[in-house]
This record gives C-alpha cells, sequence and structure tokens, in this order.
C-alpha cells in the first residue's frame, strides 16, 4: 500500500478557537459541536467509515474478502484516496506563494533532508527503509486519530486533564491494540508496505494490550454516557471519531486475515477526513491568496489536481519498479540499476507529508489558521 496523516496532537486543535478560560465546559461550545457543519461531519468520519464497513461486506460478497486488494479496489482506495491526500498538503504549503516564503527553510529544507536520509537508509538495505518508513507512517496514522479527538474536546472547550487522559488512552488503544496484535501475530498476510516491514513482538505484548484496550474503551464509554445523561449535552464529534477509529481498526486488522480489509478499512478514514480538512482551509485561505491558488482552490480542481498527482506517481512507482498495472500504467521500464536514488525519491511526497504534517498544523506557528474558525 502506498501510504499516506501526520496531524499532530497540538496542530488540528489549533485549527480553531477555542472558548474563553472561564467558560465553563460546553456553555461556551452551545451550537459549535462541529468542525465543519453537522452534516459534513457526519459524512467526512461517519461516511468514510460506513464505506469502509460497507465494502467489507462488498469483499465478502466478492469472494476477495480473505485475499490481496483487487484492481477495483485499488484504484479508488489507494489511488485516489490514500496516494491523493498525501499531495493536500502541497495546498497548505507550496501551492501557497506566502505561505512557501514564510517559512521557505523549513519547506525546503525538509524534503531534501527527508530524501538524503532516504538514500543513506536504502543504500544499507532496501527492508532497513521500508521498515522505517513504514513505522513513520504508522505514527502519523495514529497521532491523526488523536489529533482529530483533540481538536473536538478543543472545540466545545473541554479543558480537564482528567477528561483528556481517558480521551486520549481511548483513542490511542485503538489504534495501539491492533498494532499490538498484528506485530505478535507474524507473519500476516498483509503488511504496511513491503512483507517484512514489521518486526515481531511476544504475545504477551498483545495480551497486556488487550486489558488496557478494553479498559481504556470502557473509561471513555461510561464518561461520554455520563455527559449525555447527567449532563444533557456530550461531545458527538469526538464520540463518532473514537467510534470509528475503533472499529475500523479493529475490522481491518484484528477481525480479518486479508489485504483487501487492511486497505479498505485503513485508508478511507484516513485520507478523506484530511483531504476535507485541508480544503476547508484551502477555500477560507483562497481570498487572501493569488489569484493561482484561488483557482485550484476550487473544488473541481483540486480534487483533480490531487489524483493527476497521485496518478503521476503511481504510473512512476509502477513502470520504474512494481510492474504489476500495466492496464492503467502502461509497459515497465528498467530502473533497477538506479533503485537506491529512485525508490527515496519517489517515497518523498509521503515522508514529506509525514514530516510537514507535524509543523504545519500549529497554531501557535502558523497564526493563519485561525481562518478555520470563522463560521
Amino acid at each position: 500500500m502506498s501510504a499516506e496523516p501526520i496531524t499532530s496532537a497540538e496542530a488540528v486543535p489549533a485549527a480553531v478557537q477555542t472558548p474563553p478560560a472561564h467558560a465553563a465546559p460546553y456553555e461556551a461550545a452551545a451550537g459549535r459541536w462541529w468542525l465543519f457543519s453537522p452534516r459534513a461531519d457526519f459524512a467526512v468520519f461517519g461516511g468514510s467509515a460506513l464505506a469502509s464497513l460497507l465494502l467489507l461486506w462488498v469483499g465478502a460478497r466478492a469472494g476477495v474478502l480473505d485475499a490481496d486488494s483487487p484492481d477495483w479496489a485499488w484504484v479508488p482506495a489507494v489511488l485516489l484516496v490514500d496516494v491523493a491526500h498525501v499531495y493536500a498538503t502541497a495546498f497548505r504549503v507550496y501551492f501557497d506563494a506566502e505561505e512557501l516564503k514564510r517559512r521557505a527553510a523549513l519547506y525546503l529544507l525538509a524534503p531534501a533532508i527527508a530524501y538524503a536520509l532516504g538514500v543513506a537508509l536504502y543504500s544499507e538495505g532496501e527492508a532497513l527503509f521500508w521498515r522505517t518508513l513504514a513505522y513513520l507512517a504508522v505514527f502519523h496514522f495514529v497521532r491523526q486519530q488523536y489529533g482529530w479527538v483533540a481538536l473536538y474536546r478543543a472545540r466545545v472547550g473541554e479543558r480537564g486533564r482528567a477528561g483528556w487522559a481517558v480521551d486520549a488512552a481511548a483513542v490511542y488503544m485503538a489504534t495501539l491494540y491492533p498494532l499490538a496484535y498484528w506485530h505478535a501475530s507474524l507473519p500476516r498476510r498483509f503488511w504496511w508496505f513491503l512483507p517484512g516491514d514489521f518486526a515481531a513482538l511476544p504475545a504477551w505484548v498483545e495480551r497486556i494490550a488487550f486489558v488496557l484496550y478494553c479498559v481504556a474503551l470502557g473509561a471513555y464509554a461510561v464518561r461520554s454516557a455520563h455527559a449525555w445523561v447527567v449532563r444533557g449535552r456530550g461531545n458527538p464529534g469526538k464520540d463518532l471519531v473514537v467510534l470509528t477509529t475503533a472499529l475500523c481498526w479493529y475490522a481491518g486488522i484484528v477481525a480479518f486475515d486479508s489485504d483487501y480489509a487492511f486497505t479498505v478499512t485503513n485508508v478511507l478514514i484516513h485520507g478523506v477526513p484530511y483531504v476535507a480538512l485541508v480544503w476547508w482551509y484551502a477555500r477560507r485561505r483562497a481570498p487572501e491568496a493569488g489569484a493561482a491558488y484561488r483557482r485550484l482552490a476550487r473544488w473541481p480542481v483540486f480534487i483533480a489536481t490531487l489524483w493527476l498527482l497521485a496518478y503521476a506517481e503511481e504510473l512512476l512507482w509502477d513502470r520504474g519498479l512494481w510492474h504489476e498495472r500495466a492496464w492503467l500504467f502502461g509497459g515497465g521500464w528498467e530502473w533497477e540499476s538506479l533503485k537506491v536514488f529512485l525508490v527515496p525519491l519517489l517515497a518523498l511526497p509521503q515522508a514529506t507529508h509525514y514530516v510537514l504534517d507535524g509543523f504545519v498544523w500549529r497554531r501557535k506557528s502558523n497564526p493563519q489558521l485561525s481562518i478555520l474558525s470563522r463560521q
């Protein structure tokens, strides 16, 4: 799977203005439960999870639930969502001339350093390169889910340390337990990037993780029920993120031992919300940016740009290295002798995406993110 989200813990919450410190929890957030709008939030988070679970049913009916991802699933899930969402970072950084100029050193040095490190790692061994990239991707995926929870907490003004501990434990264990199960059950019939990119862990790690998983999600369920029943007002967006994360990560990694199942449950709930966030930002940033950015920020152009860049990347991967989908990308090229330079170069967009997302969504260093709080 060509991967991609990290939206850091401090990043996503920074995208909204929070109620003043003296405001009581929930009181200042009346009518402001949602990141985008009630309909959009349910479509982005609930809709992507529902699509993932529906695709599991489709896969069972088609007889591919325990097999590799067929092309009819790979194209929409991997090419048009997973790979495409990586390039959304360009709308946050590289397509915005003012933003690029503001922190040119960071935005130019990050990919340069990432490429140099990639070549160094690959020259030491292909397995080392892919394992490093896989764990960087895992960190990114896990932290993004926490980022959404942190954003919903900020949106309604939740600041209690006890509540934060319960919420963080729940969303982290919703992702970390399936990963612990995966590492303790190797070999599996699916992998993150390539076979062998994860290191095996002893079985006792999974058993301990399962106990923590049950405790964390149980505590979250009790606290959420208390908020709704006793206080009369909960945090529906946060509940939706925790629920869909737990369902999709468990189904795709623990319940099924299948590349198809892992792919459809993993990339949709990760890529779709991220694309929505970046487009939301780009649309609100457009009036303050140049004419070129305003044209790119139009919804059809935005999506077409992501898909075109994703197709170009996968064409180079397939024709230069994989030689798996000639029907979509054409015949292969003989680039084996260039792999030490080519592989890190083709992986550079996602490596840059992983690194920069730890910077570009932090409020303290990105004051322009206040535009996301405009209603």
